[in-house]
């Protein structure tokens, strides 16, 4: 498995329709165990995601890339402002790079 980073949740974007459309294709991708080597995280901030918020969540394989656009980086190193524009496929996943 590779460590992955939790970056930030994304909202804008989500219309009905393409919340359908993106459910329906990560049903399948659904796993037991959280995927992210930065969780829970230590510092507490307006983004971070605790051990008890990691409760509610589903986790999923990484086979899918999220595209999305976002306004710059914090200093705790989350994405700001974010907007999905879509999903494509990635064989294994590919990071996103912070440049």
């Amino acid at each position: 498995m590779r460590n992955y980073a939790k970056q930030n949740e994304v909202r804008n974007g989500f219309v009905p329709q393409v919340r359908r459309d993106v459910a329906a294709k990560l049903k399948r991708l659904e796993t037991a165990s959280c995927p992210f080597a930065n969780l829970p995280e230590k510092k507490r901030t307006q983004w971070a995601l605790t051990k008890e918020e990691m409760k509610n969540c589903v986790w999923l394989q990484a086979e899918v890339v999220a595209q999305v656009e976002f306004t710059e980086w914090t200093p705790d190193g989350h994405l700001r402002h974010l907007k999905f524009v879509g999903l494509r496929e990635e064989g294994g996943g590919r990071r996103s790079a912070r440049t």
